[in-house]
Formats: C-alpha cells, structure tokens, sequence
C-alpha cells in the first residue's frame, strides 16, 4: 500500500509539471507570433504585411519603397522575413515586406 502511495505521488507530480511546462511554452509561442493587421496597436499606425497593399489615398506620404526592413524601427537582420519592431508589443514580429504611419528611414 505504501508504495502505491509514493507512485501516485510521483506520477502525479510529473504530469503536473509536464501540464506546466507544455501549458507554458504556448504562451510564450503565442506571444512570440506575428504582429496581425487586426491588433488593435496595428491598426492605429494602419500597419500592412505588405507595403503593396498601403490606402494611398489614406496615406497619401507612403511609397511602396517603403518597408519595415528599411526602417528605423525595425530591430530584425536584413535578410530575415519578419523581426521585432520598437513600435509594437515585446515578442511581436512585424514582417520585413510590411509598412505603417510611422515608418522612417533607417540611419
């Protein structure tokens, strides 16, 4: 009976911590993932994957050349398909081709 005991306690411990860990990991996944055009802090700076797909006449100062690669926000590697941008959320990726209002040219 007594090593019943110890075995339930000991399994029960490990799917606990398993459940924690996996639990965990989604988080940080979650919160690691792309920026999307429906976030609310997106759409305040009118943020697009794509630059192509800019309002011109909303924003009448934009130029397809213009790219979050390009920017002085942007904190990804050239090369890279998305990175972190200073603008948005910690963990949040905006994507090399994308573009928003405050868009600058990198020094």
């Amino acid at each position: 009976m007594n090593q019943s005991r110890r075995l339930f306690i000991l399994q029960s411990i490990t799917i606990g911590a398993t459940l924690s860990l996996q639990f965990a990991s989604r988080s940080a996944l979650a919160q690691s993932g792309m920026l999307d055009e429906s976030d609310q802090d997106a759409q305040a700076l009118g943020y697009k994957t794509e630059t192509t797909r800019v309002d011109a006449q909303k924003y009448p100062k934009h130029d397809v050349s213009q790219r979050c690669t390009s920017c002085g926000w942007f904190k990804g590697r050239s090369g890279d398909a998305s990175g972190p941008c200073a603008l948005y959320p910690a963990n949040k990726h905006v994507a090399a081709s994308g573009w928003c209002s405050a868009w600058m040219k990198k020094s």
